[in-house]
């Protein structure tokens, strides 16, 4: 039942997310070469990465930390 109500909350998150930049989306569509909409796409991708990344080196720093003190005991 847990996991039905995530997924359910999941599903609303998503739809209300894709709603959040309809101006942006609006001026981007209608620019003709789409150039300006490609390097907004990259920076968002770019934007969404770094976090992904220092969390997973803090991950990493962690695991080899505990392996590393698990094995002197």
């Amino acid at each position: 039942m847990k996991r039905r109500v995530t997924y359910i909350f999941l599903i609303f998150v998503t739809l209300f997310a894709q709603s959040q930049c309809a101006m942006c989306r609006a001026v981007l569509e209608s620019e003709a070469g789409q150039t300006t909409a490609k390097g907004v796409n990259d920076g968002i991708v770019y934007l969404m990465l770094i976090p992904y990344i220092l969390m997973g080196g803090l991950a990493l720093v962690t695991y080899r930390y505990f392996k590393k003190v698990s094995k002197k005991n």
